[in-house]
């Protein structure tokens, strides 16, 4: 089950969870802004929270962590590279936004490392490190429910900038044609800020 919520009010965020039916346990993906209401929605919908993952560390999908956390207590996990973004305000950007806003205790996950469910190992998610939005970046993987998790590395038409610290319009084009444009072209791409799109419709696009 994907079910997203859009949060946020400056820059409205998608926070997805990637429930597994059989067990109710699954993945919060990005929490942008209101942490509190993401975790009530959890809580309604009764279900468990396993590890709160991030696509990368800009204060518009890691704005409403620590809110989480207070609610829902569960690891946090992002890439190898995050640490300079969520430890810094001026490279996550969240003293543009007005607040600055710092995390800790953030685990990390490998390139090519498969995320599983302690419920049910079967339920899993494939690390795709992909910079160029930021360095930190990275996208969700599941096979199994032809999806992708790619945060503000690909959108609807459009593709994440890049005129931020540590963006390169280079890489981020390399990054698209290794780790999304190699997907099964049905795969739905969930991104950060717009609706769902396919890699097949990302694809034509770019490709004429």
């Amino acid at each position: 089950m994907i079910e997203c919520m859009t949060v946020g009010d400056m820059i409205p965020t998608n926070s997805f969870f990637y429930i597994d039916d059989e067990t109710k346990h699954g993945f919060l993906i990005d929490a942008g802004a209101e942490g509190g209401r993401l975790a009530a929605h959890a809580k309604e919908k009764g279900w468990t929270i396993e590890r709160l993952l991030l696509t990368h560390c800009h204060f518009d999908h890691i704005g409403g962590v620590n809110d989480f956390l207070r609610h829902i207590p569960c690891p946090v996990y992002a890439a190898e590279d995050s640490p300079r973004y969520y430890a810094d305000p001026r490279w996550n950007l969240s003293l543009w936004g007005g607040e600055a806003v710092t995390l800790s205790d953030v685990k990390t996950f490998a390139d090519r490392e498969t995320i599983a469910l302690a419920a049910n190992p079967k339920f899993t998610l494939d690390v795709r490190y992909s910079p160029g939005h930021t360095t930190d970046s990275c996208i969700f993987y599941s096979a199994s429910d032809h999806a992708a998790f790619v945060g503000d590395t690909i959108f609807f038409a459009s593709i994440g900038r890049t005129d931020f610290p540590g963006g390169n319009t280079q890489e981020l084009w390399e990054s698209i044609a290794r780790e999304v444009f190699t997907l099964p072209p049905d795969t739905v791409l969930y991104s950060g800020h717009t609706e769902e799109t396919t890699v097949a419709a990302e694809m034509a696009r770019y490709r004429r």
